[in-house]
């Protein structure tokens, strides 16, 4: 090659400051990049952050004892005293709307936690191995997807003993989700590992021996689970709008848990004549699934190859 060529193809490489070549950026470092310019990012994150503050330390936004009814003043429409009014049973709503996102956003995290970590280990086996064991974990997704969500979730809650405990009221509700939500994920990561699993690198790790655990861990999960991370940032907003949807029908979280959902269910008595009952317990569950689901498409956004 001439001197002139080679100084052309050195002046056509893509350079950064100073002149040298810059690494390649991994995908994560690209997803950030396009993350941190979106302002729904920054919206949603910062909404995430405050119930998330909610749920851990609630004492940091109000002193009320959201269980403390004061009959006197049930029904009492938002004042200085009580920022949201009151319920039927005198409690505090601004108080319930704090201490009610741990409950909700805990159903939330634990249902989505569980759904990814069992269907996405049943997606991995089935669209790893193939053949028998696809068609036979394949079949028993179809069979709990076949199960409509409220129908199902009320056989699972109604066989369950019934508990006074709080957090075996919160597992319960997470169990019915994750007995009903598992086969979507399990599909998807099936769907991913298949596409992963004809590539060079995979093939290259077979052939130099890698065990089928050390392939599954270093070059399939990896490469395959980006699907997986969008579509569980939008169900957990969908999660927690489940329960709230369970709650309401009186099968879901149980009095005296407090929740987003058992308070809309409990304000549909007064919905006329006391409308602030209804209306703020159902703005704190909407802006949280909204924050969820928008991050969802963020995230989903900053993935997708097409927009790269």
């Amino acid at each position: 090659m001439s001197d002139a060529a080679i100084a052309e193809t050195t002046s056509a490489a893509p350079t950064h400051e100073g002149g040298d070549t810059g690494p390649a950026r991994s995908l994560a470092s690209d997803a950030w990049r396009t993350m941190r310019r979106s302002p729904f990012f920054w919206i949603s994150s910062a909404l995430i952050a405050v119930f998330l503050l909610m749920a851990i330390w609630p004492s940091l936004f109000t002193s009320t004892d959201p269980t403390q009814a004061v009959l006197s003043d049930a029904r009492v429409r938002p004042n200085s005293e009580a920022w949201f009014g009151r319920d039927i049973q005198g409690y505090d709503i601004y108080s319930r709307c704090i201490y009610g996102a741990r409950a909700s956003i805990l159903v939330g995290l634990l249902s989505t936690v569980l759904t990814t970590l069992v269907g996405g280990t049943v997606g991995v086996f089935a669209g790893y191995a193939g053949g028998w064991t696809d068609t036979l974990l394949s079949r028993l997704g179809d069979i709990f997807f076949a199960i409509p969500l409220l129908l199902g979730a009320v056989i699972v809650l109604v066989t369950l003993p019934a508990t006074d405990n709080y957090f075996l009221i919160v597992l319960k509700v997470v169990l019915a989700l994750v007995v009903l939500g598992w086969p979507s994920m399990a599909r998807l990561m099936r769907s991913s590992v298949i596409q992963v699993k004809p590539n060079d690198y995979v093939q290259a790790a077979r052939a130099l021996g890698a065990s089928p655990w050390r392939v599954i861990r270093s070059h399939i999960v990896p490469n395959a689970l980006a699907p997986m991370i969008v579509v569980a940032t939008i169900n957990l907003g969908a999660y927690i709008s489940a329960e709230a949807t369970l709650s309401y029908l009186g099968i879901g979280l149980q009095p005296p848990t407090v929740s987003w959902g058992v308070d809309i269910s409990a304000a549909v008595v007064g919905m006329r004549t006391t409308p602030h009952m209804l209306f703020f317990p159902s703005l704190f569950l909407s802006l949280a699934v909204l924050a969820f689901i928008m991050l969802g498409d963020v995230v989903r956004d900053a993935l997708d190859p097409k927009n790269r």
